[in-house]
């Protein structure tokens, strides 16, 4: 493989251009819908520490090398890993590292669109006044017939899924481009506001406390294995998205100093989002451990009886909607790219067949909720097994393995090259921490998990 490879697929237009895309697809409802439920249920502050160090020493540096491998092939994932294998003398089964990836991103969208769904209604929901005056037990019953109905979840699953293809089938200028540079903005515009009103509020302190004052008692093994399985999640490693967003991306470009911007902005949402939405929890005397329904079952008490309520509902849940949105188009790239390059498919019929797959899958989220909601695999329910299986197993586990690749498989020229580090010393800690602390972190906490140590 030369340096010069070229791609079937476009290039962004800038390094603007990619740093929206890929920030679109690190924030999304990973920071404000599932971040702050699950701080919730792992006690808060010491959750959030481990968090921000499993972004630090472990997402950014696989961030890095899959955005490199990506960028380096200039291909799908699945091609990406068999061309690079190929390069570097390895093992070709190399290339069902690509598949994992794309599998991943196919699980995750298809219980991503399910509660994206949620936000869409609940957009509808706040605009016609639903949650205005109403107490604990109205919300909690809105929210419960709500998921109950297996029609209006499908209708909602369906409608988001088609929002998501209209975006994709474009490609990437006229489409994923295009959609970023309005979602993004959008979204930090809304997040401020939000924020400048739980400041308002009582119950900031009290907020601001939970989130960033660490109580280690409060976090078990299981809660270390969610933070670091968040922060794959959160910053899209380990599913493909990255890797192919990465092959888009011009050879001039800084793969460090762009990544560690992107996941910088990731962070930083994600802490907006819980600093924005535990004071109004608080304020309204509700429980932050509420799991996932939290955002749904206690923000609308907290709207439906603040002043100016009737507008910030709404605008929360457009802001959760268009975070959707910039995640699950990249969620299904991988596919869509694949199904381009390799089964001689237009770019309509590639978005046709991976959406009707994904909004097939995501049926079985859909009746979880209800007809399905007493059927259990390992004491889960299809959503929560899905959640589990991709976010706190294939994820971390493609990230280890990208790891290994990068920093054990490839040779160190190529990397050096892709990374164009802007000194050895920069270089090096890139390689210690994907080499060693990376894997080895992800290693020690399965083991711990386990039972193992």
């Amino acid at each position: 493989m030369t340096d010069t490879k070229t791609t079937q697929h476009s290039e962004w237009s800038s390094r603007f251009a990619f740093i929206l895309a890929a920030t679109g697809s690190a924030v999304g409802l990973g920071n404000i819908w599932k971040f702050p439920y699950i701080t919730g249920e792992n006690g808060g502050g010491a959750f959030v520490l481990v968090y921000l160090l499993c972004v630090l020493l472990i997402g950014i540096p696989i961030m890095m090398a899959e955005t490199m491998l990506g960028r380096r092939s200039r291909q799908n994932p699945i091609e990406t890993m068999k061309t690079l294998a190929k390069e570097a003398g390895a093992d070709s089964n190399w290339h069902y590292l690509g598949w994992m990836g794309v599998i991943a991103g196919f699980l995750i969208l298809s219980y991503y669109s399910v509660i994206a769904g949620w936000a869409s209604a609940y957009v509808l929901k706040a605009f016609t006044g639903s949650f205005f005056g109403a107490d604990a037990t109205e919300i909690k019953g809105l929210f419960d017939s709500f998921v109950a109905s297996p029609v209006q979840l499908i209708f909602w699953h369906s409608l988001f899924m088609l929002a998501t293809m209209l975006i994709v089938v474009r490609g990437v200028n006229s489409g994923i481009e295009r959609a970023v540079r309005f979602l993004m903005p959008s979204l930090f515009v809304l997040l401020i506001l939000l924020v400048a009103y739980a400041m308002t509020t009582d119950s900031y302190d009290r907020g601001i406390k939970f989130l960033f004052t660490p109580d280690f008692s409060k976090l078990t093994a299981n809660g270390v294995l969610t933070a670091m399985g968040h922060a794959f999640f959160t910053l899209s490693l380990g599913m493909g998205a990255i890797m192919v967003y990465g092959s888009y991306l011009p050879k001039e470009v800084s793969i460090a100093k762009t990544v560690i911007l992107i996941a910088g902005t990731d962070t930083v949402v994600a802490l907006l989002a819980g600093i924005a939405i535990f004071p109004i929890v608080f304020a309204s005397g509700l429980e932050p451990a509420a799991g996932p329904g939290l955002i749904f079952q206690t923000l609308p008490i907290a709207f439906g009886n603040m002043t100016g309520g009737w507008l910030f509902g709404i605008l929360f849940f457009v802001m959760l909607v268009f975070a959707a949105l910039s995640s699950s188009i990249s969620l299904i790239e991988p596919a869509v790219a694949w199904l381009v390059e390799n089964k001689n498919m237009s770019r309509e019929q590639a978005c046709i067949w991976s959406g009707a797959i994904t909004w097939l899958l995501g049926l079985g989220t859909v009746f979880s909720f209800n007809v399905w909601s007493e059927i259990k695999i390992f004491d889960k329910t299809i959503f929560h097994l899905l959640d589990y299986l991709t976010a706190n197993l294939m994820l971390p586990i493609g990230g280890f393995c990208i790891a290994v690749f990068a920093g054990w498989i490839m040779k160190q020229q190529h990397t050096e090259q892709e990374l164009g580090m802007p000194d050895a010393l920069s270089y090096q800690a890139w390689k210690t921490l994907t080499c060693y602390v990376a894997p080895a972190s992800v290693f020690l906490v399965f083991l711990h998990v386990i039972g193992v140590l």
